[in-house]
């Protein structure tokens, strides 16, 4: 099996994988580098959003307390 070059650490690695994202393939070594890599940033606190978040005004939040702490608008988190 080909060693391919992970391209957050740099780490040549066998079982690497690929992330097509907006179009451009991304080659991993781990779940970790992928996300440090491709996760977007919440805006209030900066925090790497792995889950579903909250989006307002194209702006992307952690959750509905970064995004009341940003926003005028009343938001929640879904519950169900």
């Amino acid at each position: 099996m080909q060693q391919q070059k992970c391209e957050t650490c740099g780490n040549e690695y066998a079982h690497a994988f690929q992330v097509i994202m907006e179009g451009t393939e991304h080659t991993f070594d781990s779940f970790e580098c992928a996300i440090r890599k491709l996760a977007p940033k919440c805006t209030h606190c900066g925090t790497q959003v792995i889950g579903h978040g909250v989006e307002e005004n194209d702006l992307i939040f952690c959750c509905a307390h970064c995004a009341n702490a940003t926003s005028s608008h009343k938001i929640r988190d879904l519950i169900d």
